[in-house]
């Protein structure tokens, strides 16, 4: 079992700045793939980024460079930093942990274990 936290959310004006973190606690945090994900009102839950578990490896849904996925396992936190932030980036940010496949997941249903969440609203 993973226990998974999120912090680090909250209210911020268009072009503001966030850094998520997500705590994990149980199996061997170093040997899992970490991903974020979010889901805005409405809408269904959608990847935004993941990293391998050494961290060598990083996939972003948005490749404009507005965000940083990155990781402490001597810590057990992963984080991402948003930068630039639109208010279309408001919704509910989702920490995700699997174990490794042959290549990273993208899709919500690939992952095993997910925080609780925490909201993100940028205001215009």
């Amino acid at each position: 079992q993973v226990q998974l936290v999120e912090s680090g959310g909250g209210l911020v004006q268009s072009g503001g700045s966030l850094r998520l973190s997500c705590a994990a606690c149980g199996r061997t945090f170093s040997r899992l793939d970490m991903g974020w994900f979010r889901q805005a009102p409405g809408k269904e839950r959608e990847f935004v980024s993941v990293i391998s578990y050494s961290g060598g490896t990083t996939t972003y849904a948005d490749s404009t460079g507005r965000l940083t996925i990155t990781r402490d396992n001597a810590k057990n936190r992963v984080y991402l930093q948003m930068n630039s932030l639109k208010p279309e980036d408001t919704a509910v940010y989702y920490c995700a942990a699997n174990k490794p496949r042959a290549q990273l997941g993208v899709r919500a249903m690939e992952y095993d274990y997910w925080g609780q969440g925490t909201q993100v609203t940028v205001s215009s």
